[in-house]
C-alpha cells in the first residue's frame, strides 16, 4: 500500500495499492488491469473502424492476435537486452515478468512485427492496417500508464513543480509524474488522429507518419526526466544515451520527413470514394 500525494493539485494521502484482488495467494494486479483493458479497447477501435480504411475485419483479428502475442515477447526482449548485464546472471528471471521489467517500445515493435506478417500472409495493405492500428495504441498507451501509478514507479527527477507526485516510494521527494504526462499526451493524439481520420486524412500513413513524430516527440522529452531509463550499453559520443530518448529522436525525424514527402500526395481518401467504401463495407455487415 502507497500513500500517494500530488500537493501542488491540492490531493493528498490518497490510498494506493498495486493489488486489485487475490484469489487464494494469487494476487491481480491493477497494472495487468489496465493494459488488458487498455488494450480491449484498441481492439474494438480498430475492429469497428476497419471499414473506413477498407480492411476486412477478420483478417486483422488475426493480425491482432498474432500481434498480441509477438507484443508481449517484444517488450520483454527489449527489457532484457538492455539490461543483460543482470539477466546474464540471472537467466531464470527472463521470463518472470509478474515483478515488471516490460518495455513499450518493445511492446510496439513485437506487436508490428508479427502483425505486419500475418498481414503479408494475408496478402493486406501495411499502410492502412498501420494507420488503425498506431491510433488504438495511443488508446492502450493512455489507459495502461496508470498501471505505473499504482506500482508508483515510472517517475522522474525532483521538482517542485504544481503536478509533483510524493509517496513513499519516491522517498518523500516530489517527482515527475512521467506516466501522468504520457497518459495525457498520448490521451490528446487519439483525439489528434481521430479528427485527421474523419477530416483531414488524405493518403494512408498519414495516420502512422503523424503518430511518430506525435509520439516520438513526447517521449523523447519525458524519457529524459525519468530516473529509471534503460541505456546503450555503449558510449555515444562519450555519452551515455538512454535507448528510449534515441529511439524516439529517430521517430520524430523520420515521421516528420514522411509527411514533408507525401504532403502532396491523396489516395482519395475524403469525399465520395471514401462514403462508398464505408458504404460498401456496411453492405458486407
Amino acid at each position: 500500500m502507497f500513500h500517494v500525494s500530488f500537493p501542488g493539485l491540492g490531493i493528498n494521502d490518497l490510498p494506493v495499492n498495486r493489488v486489485a484482488f487475490s484469489i487464494g495467494s494469487f494476487n491481480v494486479y491493477w497494472y495487468g488491469i489496465l493494459i488488458a483493458t487498455g488494450l480491449m479497447l484498441a481492439v474494438l477501435y480498430a475492429y469497428f473502424n476497419a471499414h473506413r480504411y477498407d480492411v476486412d475485419r477478420n483478417k486483422l483479428i488475426d493480425c491482432v492476435i498474432v500481434g498480441i502475442i509477438t507484443a508481449v515477447i517484444g517488450a520483454r526482449a527489449y527489457y532484457v537486452a538492455f539490461r543483460w548485464d543482470y539477466f546474464s546472471a540471472h537467466p531464470t528471471e527472463i521470463i518472470d515478468i509478474r515483478d515488471g521489467g516490460i518495455a513499450i517500445y518493445g511492446s510496439i515493435i513485437g506487436a508490428l512485427i508479427g502483425g505486419l506478417v500475418v498481414a503479408k500472409i494475408r496478402k493486406m495493405k501495411f499502410l492502412p492496417v498501420l494507420d488503425i492500428t498506431m491510433t488504438g495504441f495511443l488508446i492502450g498507451q493512455a489507459l495502461g500508464r496508470w498501471g505505473n501509478f499504482f506500482n508508483q514507479e515510472a517517475y522522474g527527477t525532483p521538482t517542485d513543480s504544481i503536478f509533483r507526485m510524493v509517496s513513499e516510494n519516491t522517498g518523500g521527494v516530489g517527482v515527475h509524474p512521467c506516466f501522468l504526462y504520457e497518459s495525457v499526451w498520448c490521451a490528446l493524439g487519439f483525439v489528434l488522429l481521430f479528427i485527421i481520420n474523419r477530416k483531414y486524412q488524405r493518403y494512408h500513413g498519414q495516420i502512422l507518419y503523424t503518430y511518430m513524430v506525435w509520439y516520438g516527440f513526447e517521449r523523447m522529452i519525458v524519457e529524459g526526466l525519468r530516473t529509471d531509463s534503460l541505456y546503450l550499453p555503449f558510449k555515444l559520443f562519450g555519452y551515455d544515451i538512454r535507448v528510449s530518448q534515441l529511439l524516439s529522436a529517430v521517430l520524430v525525424l523520420a515521421g516528420v520527413i514522411l509527411l514533408i514527402v507525401n504532403r502532396n500526395k491523396n489516395d482519395g481518401m475524403q469525399g465520395r470514394k471514401f462514403t462508398k467504401t464505408y458504404k460498401k463495407s456496411k453492405k458486407r455487415g
